[in-house]
């Protein structure tokens, strides 16, 4: 029995244990929840570790470490703890990502030996929908990408990705693979589209993450030509449709705050500011 308070990486025997505590914020952590449901706890599976904080023998907050370092439902004591293990292991990650709260503690803790950041965007609201809007009518022509369209698809999905992240996906390992998660979306029927009669996608847009619970909506992308045409409410009516429909009752997705146009489009559509995110990339 663990007594006290400790740290230790988490296996597949804490599984049941992990999704309880992930389940306490299904909309926060649903991107975490979702690659747990799928991979299990196995580090090998998961792409990462999953470090537990237990108090008095319970385990009450995790911390992803894989590609991103993401705390969960943490407060300062187990942030802290987070952040001792993550200063000992070495950065491994290319970015912190989760609630401003916690994720701004984690960093102020790490960036002295881990810093600096190539940037830090502090306020990343987390906004959520359970209900079509009334006033605006889904895109007709959004609708599944189909398999045959990797080629279509890849160019809006690799100016989406450079523009939001600042890099390019396709650096190091030729994109390989950025490419592989794609297909991943497009294969399970999570990737939507709106291909012009020219052949080039006008829009696009993933559910990235998926749980019976939540889902959240990434990489919403309009191609430079047709944007201030009033295309991208209606686009994500669209994806938003096919949420509610066959994934989850709750969707959400976060953006930056600086991003005015979107977020106003995001509240037309219906969806409602519930929290906030904060993200650092290396």
């Amino acid at each position: 029995m663990l007594t006290q308070t400790t740290t230790r990486v988490l296996g597949p025997s804490d599984l049941d244990a992990a999704l309880a505590v992930l389940d306490r914020e299904p909309v926060a952590n649903a991107f975490v929840t979702s690659r747990v449901q799928v991979a299990g706890l196995d580090p090998w599976r998961l792409g990462g570790e999953m470090w537990g904080w237990y108090e008095d023998g319970m385990l009450t907050s995790l911390c992803y470490a894989g590609a991103n370092l993401v705390p969960i439902c943490a407060g300062p004591r187990a942030v802290r703890a987070f952040a001792d293990r993550a200063r000992r292991a070495g950065r491994r990650c290319s970015s912190i990502v989760g609630p401003v709260e916690a994720t701004a503690l984690l960093w102020r803790l790490l960036e002295p030996s881990w810093g600096p950041a190539r940037e830090v965007r502090p306020h990343q609201p987390l906004m959520v929908a359970d209900r079509l809007p009334a006033d605006i009518a889904p895109d007709p022509y959004v609708r599944r990408t189909r398999k045959d369209e990797m080629e279509t698809i890849m160019p809006a999905c690799v100016a989406m990705f450079t523009e939001e992240v600042g890099i390019s996906p396709l650096a190091g390992d030729g994109g390989l693979l950025y490419q592989a998660r794609v297909a991943e979306l497009v294969g399970s029927g999570r990737s939507f589209v709106h291909v012009g009669r020219d052949g080039r996608v006008v829009f696009k847009a993933e559910i990235g993450a998926a749980t019976p619970q939540a889902c959240q909506i990434q990489g919403v992308w309009v191609a430079p030509e047709y944007r201030g045409q009033g295309l991208a409410a209606p686009g994500m009516a669209a994806v938003l449709r096919y949420a509610l429909a066959d994934v989850a009752p709750l969707v959400s997705l976060y953006v930056n705050d600086y991003n005015t146009a979107a977020r106003a489009t995001y509240r037309r559509v219906g969806f409602q500011e519930t929290g906030a995110f904060m993200s650092v990339l290396f």
